[in-house]
């Protein structure tokens, strides 16, 4: 199974890659530069190749994720044009580094609520220039939204047809976040199978390419997009064994992304997960 945890760049990208292997991940997830601000980063090329060949070395896979500010259906025209740029940056850095995706929360449109159409609008348009003309192996990778601030983003049906109409689909996977799914009422923790048999018809499992794996410190259906380790929050461990067990997710990264006390790693919380989920049963005795 690849599974991993969000790593920081602080030592750069062969950095982080060599700290995920260090606490036993096999996969792990990075910000390719300030995860507050849109602004350029200047590609060091040496150091993003030394993450790729170390991660082919070893068998890691890595994503990334877009900067926090990073809004796919912005109305405002410099911020549109900072928002293009921005993604394209993320996008050559990724692929320098050999990252299989990078990820982008769906978008929010403040004015969703009267003009929902145009905010879909805007996402597409933004989308289509963005990978209009990028020739790299990095996928952009929606992620569901957990439904706060406004619902949009939170349903198998917009992810899949926002996809859907795109110029260029084949340059788009999905990242399903598992409190995102929660919080916002897509998975209630024990309904998986119900989950699978709506997204395969509508042709959203096939293009899952990665998992933000999370617990949720709030119930069902309460769109917040608070994250607790797992076994920790609202959704049960059976909830996550249905999880691991789907076959479209057998060859995926899953990444945590959750709390970490100061100057610590996910290192225990991964070992956990492997014994409670993955360790082979003991041989019976004769």
């Amino acid at each position: 199974m690849l599974l991993g945890c969000h790593v920081s760049i602080r030592e750069g990208y062969l950095g982080a890659a060599k700290h995920a292997r260090q606490i036993g991940a096999t996969a792990f997830q990075y910000f390719p530069k300030n995860p507050r601000s849109l602004s350029v980063k200047r590609l060091d090329q040496s150091d993003a190749e030394a993450c790729r060949q170390y991660c082919q070395q070893y068998g890691l896979v890595s994503i990334a994720h877009t900067p926090y500010p990073t809004n796919l259906a912005i109305d405002d025209p410099d911020l549109y044009r900072l928002t293009v740029e921005s993604l394209r940056n993320d996008l050559a850095i990724a692929n320098a580094c050999g990252s299989l995706g990078i990820v982008v929360h769906f978008g929010q449109y403040k004015q969703w609520e009267t003009e929902p159409l145009r905010g879909y609008q805007r996402m597409i348009k933004m989308l289509n220039e963005v990978l209009g003309d990028w020739q790299g192996e990095t996928l952009l990778l929606i992620e569901n939204n957990a439904g706060q601030g406004n619902r949009m983003g939170s349903t198998l049906e917009e992810l899949a047809q926002v996809r859907s109409l795109l110029a260029c689909p084949e340059k788009v996977g999905f990242c399903l976040d598992t409190c995102h799914a929660f919080a916002s009422g897509l998975w209630n923790g024990s309904d998986w199978q119900a989950f699978v048999q709506a997204a395969r018809k509508l042709d959203y499992l096939g293009h899952v390419k990665a998992v933000h794996l999370n617990d949720s410190m709030f119930p069902h259906r309460s769109y917040r997009d608070r994250h607790a380790n797992i076994g920790k929050g609202y959704i049960p461990p059976s909830g996550f064994a249905e999880l691991f067990a789907t076959p479209e997710f057998r060859d995926i990264p899953f990444v945590l992304e959750t709390p970490t006390a100061q100057d610590t790693s996910h290192q225990s919380e991964l070992m956990w997960i492997q014994q409670q989920f993955f360790a082979e049963p003991e041989a019976a005795m004769d």
